[in-house]
């Protein structure tokens, strides 16, 4: 264990140069915090919810059909099909369900009458089930595509992309993709890694993010290579069975913890 403890995540209060990045952050393959990263963005005060964002997003691109994630686990929502189905979804139907949740949360009866004359029902992608979109803790915007190189036609939210700008450390890399994770109550993915490097910015709202290096995978049973969520650990991390999963008693020791507000980004190198 004691290689994990010697890992540190990195903070950086001014944005490196890309060869900075490149030859101290990237190279090592640690994680890093860049505080403030994305304030500069027209997103950060644009898509703000307490900013009139919700409205913008409606008049911008509220018309796009995007993919929800609707979970019967919530409020964890595993990566394979477990717990979660995929449907089709008008996003202003979305954005909708978010405004009434925040008038929901002032205290606004206005909201819980608008809530039962348009309550949102989706049917579940493989049988009968119906989700209410206004039970938020069931729906979850995961992975929307703003700008795809590989598969553009998946592409629903490119507006968005006039919105968003390249950090400056990343001006020599080549970008595969960028999408947005949205929701409208608190949400917690299952444990995964990816087969890329990623920059996680939050535009709006903070996230908790909890990480391992590669060599901690063993420790949390990763899925058999051959099904469909092979990058996600078996261990139910919210409540582990530890005689199921022995190994994973040690993972709380091998763990970098970091919690990210609104304007902060956090480099996680493939693998992590």
């Amino acid at each position: 264990m004691e290689e994990f403890r010697l890992l540190k995540i990195k903070t950086f209060e001014q944005l490196p140069s890309p060869s900075v990045f490149a030859s101290q952050i990237e190279s090592k393959n640690v994680p890093a915090v860049f505080t403030g990263c994305v304030k500069d963005w027209k997103a950060f005060t644009k898509w703000n919810p307490a900013n009139g964002g919700l409205d913008y997003l409606q008049e911008k691109v509220g018309s796009a059909t995007v993919e929800a994630m609707l979970s019967r686990s919530a409020p964890v929502f595993y990566g394979d099909l477990r717990g979660h189905e995929r449907v089709s979804l008008p996003f202003s139907k979305f954005l909708d369900s978010c405004k009434r949740r925040m008038r929901s949360r002032d205290g606004s009866a206005q909201a819980s009458h608008e809530s039962e004359d348009c309550p949102l029902v989706v049917a579940g992608a493989e049988e009968d089930t119906l989700f209410s979109v206004d039970a938020p803790e069931q729906i979850y915007l995961a992975q929307v595509p703003i700008m795809n190189v590989e598969d553009r036609e998946k592409v629903r939210l490119k507006t968005l992309e006039e919105d968003i700008q390249t950090p400056i450390f990343l001006d020599t890399k080549q970008l595969a993709s960028v999408n947005l994770w949205m929701n409208n109550a608190e949400a917690r993915s299952s444990t995964h890694y990816d087969p890329h490097h990623n920059l996680l910015c939050i535009v709006a709202g903070c996230k908790k993010v909890v990480l391992w290096p590669p060599s901690a995978s063993p420790l949390l049973y990763p899925m058999p290579i051959y099904g469909e969520a092979s990058n996600h650990s078996s261990v139910p991390l919210e409540n582990p069975d530890f005689s199921m999963y022995p190994r994973a008693r040690c993972y709380l020791e091998s763990s970098l913890k970091v919690v990210l507000h609104a304007g902060d980004a956090l480099f996680i190198p493939e693998g992590w």
